[in-house]
């Protein structure tokens, strides 16, 4: 590898671009990555110039416009989801042919009828062959499902084969190896005749396979080392929780158990492999044995813990970083207010260090290469900037344009993301983003819309671009999202205290605390707050409307739970009888915190948004409040409104539904909580050219 000087001189001296133009769809030379950083590239000819007019809500849209650029292993190709007329698409580029346009060869969108296929993921087998991850919606004995497939792409000539189609159940393929000198891959499918998972070889080039690992009554997943051997065996009880793991240490020996243990808690405790050495029993866990997840070295055989090789203070450690094919480990993965790698591979941790140097510390993500790792896809974003992709050779040191996430808005720095911490009412340190609104001249007493995640347990929001907390910063206000107790990455402890007397009552506190926080700062004007959220998040502005009308102007809620009971009574099909529980501990009555049982009194105006083909969170969900909002005396189009969306699922995604989201949240909240008012001393700025609308879809 070059070294970092070398790397940077380059860079700053000027590259090569092969920039994906959503518009023409295709490789063009043009100037180097540091030349470029500049330069906006829409589907229509309309960009935000940075400092230069609001950008319209509908461009914070779905669907990216380059997005999972992955290299072939002979670093000649490139396969990659973009934009084409509208909708994503797969396509792959030679690398070596100048402005080579993409051969598209496959669609991704939403599963919403039986009929439906879309894919899921991609990947090379070999620098010939893309297999996709293809899901398949159907009628199941009267119930839509989805099943899982794999399809090998020959790039060549085009030609698509089933990979072990015939046999196989409902999960058709998780790949478990890859050789790709072989053309082979190790997949652990679902039998048809016993619902059960065993592993089999499959050549991509034919579709044929062989045995390699039988199902077991005790097994639901199996996992393979490094080498492609299949070591360890994993089951979940839905009704009493434990989970067991069977290992063995080589392909000769018998499996046995080795832990057999619930989680009562749902805190994700106890043992999860992430690496199983292909020469000895050793393993890379993660586990929160002692309150943060940290990892460690395992003997699987005995189970005898290492003290842990890697933790940082204060956040679980989110897994490891491993070489191309999984050969080895090179690296841990946590998140602070940012994900981050801390490398242990001295090649890539000085690969950082270069790249950090050039575009700012922790913006560069180092991703896919090809197999002599040479060849690099690099993402490069600041916290307010959606990113762009590159390819970066460390033997020149050349960094490659491939394109940018958001072509319409491509390296504009938008509104600005930090980190920040609060103190709860009850003394519990929480952490939180803002989005700060950057056409704002004024710089106190401005509006304040709370976004709240989903989830709820085990998720957070990071400090980084976020498509709605940018939406709605640009209409100039300040946008906060509280990672309140039960968010994930904070350790055991504080998941438990979310669980704990939490859903609706102390983390519905820890996202009011917020506004106190803030007001006693002065940035915000506690009597022009908001909230705003999806899933849980949609629960959670319920709940605010319902529970604190004097501390919300309004409230839009999307895809929420509102009434527990029945929620819990749908998750026992959903998630079992043990799993259903993660709705009730510490609440003595379901009813009691939910939404729809309590709409008599005074609410604050609610916008409620579902989608009818919702498979998480039921439509009837959202119909059981606006039938008990009416019923309570509350006015429709006053008191609160309905958007029913036909074509949505629990995902938002189409940009048509995502915007008609954001579009909804932003009339309400103009109605119910301006952005400016007259005794604001600033004025909103203009909007840019409103440019092209979503496609609706039918």
């Amino acid at each position: 590898m070059k070294t970092v000087a070398m790397r940077k001189m380059w860079i700053a001296a000027g590259g090569v671009s092969l920039a994906v133009a959503a518009s023409a769809v295709s490789f063009g030379v043009s100037a180097s990555a540091q030349d470029n950083r500049d330069i906006v590239v829409t589907a229509a000819g309309n960009s935000i110039a940075a400092g230069v007019g609001r950008a319209p809500t509908s461009w914070f849209r779905r669907v990216p416009s380059v997005i999972r650029p992955r290299i072939s292993p002979d670093g000649t190709k490139l396969v990659v989801q973009m934009q084409n007329q509208g909708q994503a698409a797969i396509g792959w580029i030679d690398l070596s042919t100048p402005n080579a346009r993409p051969t598209f060869f496959a669609g991704m969108g939403e599963l919403r009828d039986p009929g439906d296929r879309t894919v899921a993921d991609y990947f090379w087998v070999g620098s010939g062959t893309i297999v996709m991850d293809v899901l398949l919606r159907d009628n199941y004995f009267g119930t839509r499902g989805d099943a899982g497939r794999l399809v090998a792409y020959d790039v060549a000539s085009g030609q698509q084969t089933q990979l072990a189609w015939d046999g196989a159940g409902g999960n058709g393929g998780d790949v478990l190896h890859i050789s790709h000198d072989t053309g082979h891959i190790l997949i652990s499918r679902t039998n048809a005749e016993n619902s059960l998972p065993e592993v089999i070889d499959v050549d991509v080039h034919t579709g044929r396979y062989t045995m390699v690992q039988r199902t077991n009554p005790e097994v639901s997943q199996w996992v393979a080392d490094a080498n492609g051997v299949v070591r360890l065996g994993v089951s979940g009880d839905r009704d009493n929780g434990k989970t067991r793991f069977m290992y063995r240490s080589n392909a000769s020996q018998a499996f046995h158990t080795i832990s057999n243990e619930a989680d009562p808690s749902f805190t994700g405790a106890g043992l999860n492999p992430l690496w199983i050495s292909p020469a000895s029993d050793n393993a890379l866990v993660s586990d929160n044995k002692d309150g943060f997840a940290k990892i460690y070295r395992v003997n699987l055989s005995t189970l005898a813990y290492s003290a842990p090789v890697f933790q940082v203070a204060g956040y679980d450690v989110d897994g490891i970083d491993t070489n191309f094919g999984g050969r080895l480990p090179i690296g841990f993965t946590v998140t602070e207010q940012r994900p981050r790698t801390e490398w242990t591979n001295p090649a890539y941790r000085e690969m950082q260090v270069g790249l950090d140097e050039t575009f700012g510390a922790g913006n560069t993500t180092i991703g896919s290469s090809n197999a002599a790792e040479t060849l690099f896809v690099i993402h490069v974003a600041a916290t307010n900037t959606p990113g762009t992709y590159y390819l970066y050779n460390t033997e020149t040191g050349r960094t490659t344009l491939i394109g940018q996430q958001w072509a319409h808005i491509g390296e504009t720095e938008m509104n600005p993301v930090t980190a920040f911490r609060y103190t709860a009412s009850d003394g519990v340190s929480i952490e939180a983003a803002m989005t700060w609104p950057r056409h704002r001249q004024q710089r106190t007493n401005l509006p304040l819309v709370i976004i709240t995640h989903g989830g709820p347990f085990g998720v957070r929001d990071n400090a980084e671009y976020d498509g709605w907390a940018q939406a709605i910063a640009e209409l100039g206000y300040v946008v906060v999202q509280p990672n309140y107790r039960g968010s994930g990455g904070y350790g055991r402890e504080f998941v438990t205290m979310g669980r704990n007397n939490g859903f609706g009552l102390r983390m519905q506190d820890d996202l009011d605390d917020v506004i106190t926080h803030l007001a006693a700062q002065g940035t915000i004007d506690p009597a022009r707050v908001c909230m705003m959220g999806w899933s849980y998040g949609g629960y959670a502005s319920a709940r605010a409307a319902q529970r604190d009308p004097d501390k919300y102007r309004c409230a839009i809620a999307g895809a929420g739970v509102y009434d527990l009971p029945m929620m819990r009574q749908y998750d026992q099909t959903y998630l079992g009888s043990f799993g259903a529980n993660y709705l009730s501990r510490g609440v003595a009555e379901l009813s009691t915190v939910s939404p729809a049982r309590n709409t008599d009194g005074r609410w604050a105006p609610i916008l409620i948004v579902q989608g009818v083909r919702d498979a998480r969170v039921p439509v009837a969900q959202a119909r059981t409040l606006v039938s008990r909002l009416r019923g309570s005396g509350k006015v429709q189009g006053t008191d609160f409104d309905y958007i029913e969306q036909p074509q949505n699922t629990h995902n938002l995604n189409y940009d048509d539904v995502w915007v008609e989201w954001l579009e909804g949240a932003e009339r309400w909240l103009t109605r119910f909580n301006p952005a400016f008012i007259a005794t604001d001393t600033d004025h909103q700025v203009p909007l840019v050219p409103e440019g092209p609308r979503p496609v609706t879809r039918q």
